[in-house]
């Protein structure tokens, strides 16, 4: 399928490069679930110190990185606070609740643009038969807000909030080597605002598999007994481990050209009412709210003439721009869904 289209559903579809592919042919490994692995234990060093932090672990997927991390917060029958598109309340498949017996409660989805205070007014203290407020989650960049970057001011803002009421923060950052890219933010200033963070390798930087937990020593050592009972401790993971490092040192700069392809896009569709004058990353939100065409049928279109991209909701697509994307791809595509919306 890749071969055949311009793919656009997502920066996870990529395949690993001719140097990936070698550094995890190559990869030093042992046992992880024994801590023996040489090269998944260099990558979890590696990342740690990226965001000043103690300690990380590797993990098979963002959502158990995340759910590990909200549970390492959030003790069972209290409470979550996060906004209502937040990906670990949107499509974790209800695992907070499921695995942690973690209690959601949401603000107005605004994406990247928060509200500290209204936030802050949120937070339920311990108190007669209230559910306490335990964590605050964001999301750097955010999904479904169209890979908006949360400036640092409001973090700092949500960090003293949270530490005024002795709550933590965690961050989902699935894509926060996005946000790095696109404001300049040093990792490890983005590092010391949260308690815990989870940091993907395969979305955008093109590592097939992983992501990790980052935290102090102590709540790593815990995350390692959590990992195991869901299931996620791995043996000879240094092979895919290896394909992190790789992306780490090879993928994160190279970002930039995915955000320019992103704009591109975004210059192509806003002239027919779409909503993309925002794209500061490498996701393109589609609102096709006052469009002939809904999300489905210009999918359906797109697709016959070799472009796929995301259908989000009824009225709402989305285009990402990724490392197996080149600018011939972003120039048929643009062609093909002017085309259509044009229509």
């Amino acid at each position: 399928m890749a071969d055949a289209f311009v793919d656009l559903r997502s920066d996870t579809v990529t395949r690993p490069t001719p140097g990936m592919r070698e550094a995890m042919a190559t990869a030093e490994v042992g046992d992880d679930v024994y801590g023996e692995d040489p090269t998944v234990n260099a990558l979890e060093a590696d990342v740690a110190a990226l965001f000043g932090h103690e300690a990380a672990l590797f993990a098979p997927s963002g959502s158990m990185a995340n759910q590990i991390a909200l549970q390492l917060l959030v003790s069972p029958g209290n409470e979550l606070l996060c906004d209502a598109d937040a990906h670990v309340v949107t499509y974790e498949i209800g695992a907070a609740a499921a695995y942690g017996g973690i209690s959601s409660r949401t603000w107005p989805a605004v994406g990247a643009d928060i509200d500290p205070e209204a936030v802050a007014g949120m937070i339920r203290p311990d108190g007669y038969f209230a559910v306490p407020t335990r964590a605050i989650a964001v999301e750097q960049t955010h999904n479904r807000g169209g890979g908006g970057v949360i400036p640092l001011a409001t973090l700092r803002e949500l960090r003293r909030i949270a530490d005024d009421a002795e709550v933590a923060l965690h961050c989902d950052g699935a894509r926060i080597w996005h946000a790095h890219v696109a404001d300049g933010v040093p990792l490890v200033e983005y590092g010391q605002l949260f308690d815990t963070l989870s940091v993907c390798l395969s979305k955008g930087l093109g590592a097939p598999v992983g992501s990790l937990v980052v935290g102090s020593a102590e709540k790593i050592e815990r995350a390692r007994l959590i990992r195991k009972r869901m299931g996620g401790g791995m043996r000879q993971a240094g092979i895919l481990a290896a394909a992190g490092r790789y992306a780490l040192a090879h993928h994160v700069d190279r970002l930039a050209e995915d955000h320019a392809r992103a704009g591109r896009l975004a210059e192509a569709v806003a002239p027919f009412g779409v909503l993309a004058a925002a794209v500061r990353t490498n996701l393109v939100p589609l609102d096709l709210t006052k469009h002939a065409l809904d999300a489905r049928a210009l999918a359906a279109a797109a697709r016959d003439e070799g472009v796929l991209i995301s259908v989000l909701g009824p009225r709402t697509a989305r285009l990402v721009t990724h490392l197996d994307l080149d600018d011939a791809g972003v120039t048929h595509a643009a062609t093909v869904l002017t085309r259509l919306l044009a229509a």
